[in-house]
């Protein structure tokens, strides 16, 4: 397909070799044609001189002039060759009129004034000269378009090397943002051009953004880690604090609030490292939804139950366990940060989680979810993690996370399972 796109960087070079060819070309012709032109006037001018030289001494000789000589008085010239002659330099011999009209075409005149108030006339075709120089000016037409059938694929294979490492480079690049942080461009050969200065930048910044988030993700598995065991001797008080009481109540409610994050935390730095696999088996995909849903409302209770509706649901080879992490995820928030009611629709291989808020924020529809942010204050608490886990879920089974907002209001996420 790169081969046929007119738009491809090959063409445009082989564009702009042929657009140089024919200015140089049309340069070179347009000095051709006029130094012929000048050339076959010249010729012209001297073959219709030396007729009317060898017709004046025989007009001074015999008082006659020869047949293919004229002789006419002032007012019986046409205009344009009395015009001529009047404004003849004295010092000249004759008068010239080019006729490139018809029904004289191609015509040079000439015209000499003589004793007794009277003028030669003498005329030459140059048919002749004018056809030639059209056969030059179609002999150079034909050469330019038999050079651009040769210079213009030249130019689109001469492009290929340089072509070939463009689209390395974009390969790379995009292998980058899909997550290989160990793909690179890799020497471009010999060539020093800015090409391999570009493909040496690029290394370069996929190596520096690489160490970058490898230090990232090995603090915040690091953090993680370290806040475990400060973690459960607080959980550990605080379930031995008195029951029935507010204090306590809310001291066990931030115990679990901050072990839940702990526990994202190093759920995020696993699927950042790669480190998770799937494990796949038949799944009745209508089935496992809707006890995932029974058993959220169960663990935890919401003002509006959510309703389930499944349709011609499929069985899918998938990880039931990783499914289930999205759908809670993907109810937790629509019930955190949308509003009731909460549907949930099952159709196929897909998934669809809709609430009934203001949507879906304008920067996490453009740049998908991301940690620690939670958009607008109106969508509510967090930590933002929620849907970043649900995406990271998703890519591990290869299945597709989308996020938009419905026509009529509301956030609307659908899990789509389809085998690639």
């Amino acid at each position: 397909m790169a081969l046929l796109n007119p738009r491809a960087l090959r063409w445009k070079i082989a564009a702009l070799t042929a657009a140089a060819c024919c200015a140089v070309a049309a340069v070179i012709g347009v000095l051709v044609h006029r130094a012929m032109e000048e050339r076959s006037e010249r010729t012209g001018l001297e073959r219709v001189g030396a007729r009317l030289d060898a017709a004046e001494r025989e007009y001074a000789r015999t008082g006659s002039a020869p047949l293919d000589v004229e002789v006419l008085t002032p007012e019986q010239l046409d205009p344009p060759l009395a015009r001529a002659l009047a404004a003849k330099d004295p010092a000249g011999l004759y008068a010239t009129w080019y006729d490139r009209k018809p029904p004289n075409w191609y015509w040079l005149w000439a015209a000499m004034p003589v004793a007794g108030d009277k003028v030669l006339v003498a005329r030459t075709d140059m048919s002749a000269e004018v056809r030639g120089l059209q056969l030059l000016d179609r002999s150079i037409v034909k050469a330019v378009l038999a050079a651009l059938l040769v210079v213009v694929p030249l130019a689109a294979l001469a492009t290929e090397p340089m072509n070939r490492r463009l689209r390395r480079g974009s390969r790379t690049a995009r292998a980058i943002a899909a997550g290989d942080l160990d793909a690179r461009v890799g020497p471009g050969g010999r060539a020093r051009d800015e090409i391999t200065e570009m493909s040496a930048a690029m290394d370069e910044m996929a190596g520096v953004l690489q160490r970058k988030l490898e230090d990232e993700r090995r603090f915040t598995a690091d953090v993680a880690h370290e806040l475990r065991t400060p973690l459960m001797g607080l959980s550990t008080a605080a379930g031995l604090l008195p029951e029935d009481d507010e204090v306590s109540e809310l001291v066990r409610d931030r115990a679990r609030a901050l072990n839940g994050l702990v526990e994202d935390l190093l759920e995020i730095s696993r699927l950042d490292a790669g480190a998770e696999r799937a494990r796949t088996d038949a799944v009745p995909l209508g089935e496992l939804v809707a006890d995932v849903v029974r058993r959220t409302q169960t663990q935890t209770p919401t003002p509006a139950p959510t309703v389930v509706t499944a349709g011609v649901a499929h069985v899918v080879e998938t990880d039931p366990r990783r499914v289930e992490r999205i759908v809670v995820n993907l109810l937790t928030n629509a019930h955190r940060h949308g509003a009731a009611p909460v549907e949930v629709t099952v159709t196929g291989a897909r998934i669809v989680v809709r609430d009934h808020g203001p949507g879906f924020p304008a920067a996490l529809l453009d740049e998908g979810p991301q940690r620690f942010r939670t958009g607008s204050p109106e969508r509510g608490r967090g930590h933002g993690l929620g849907l970043t886990i649900a995406l990271g879920q998703a890519a591990v089974l290869g299945a597709r996370l989308t996020f938009a907002n419905a026509p009529d209001g509301g956030a609307a996420a659908t899990l789509d399972l389809t085998p690639p």
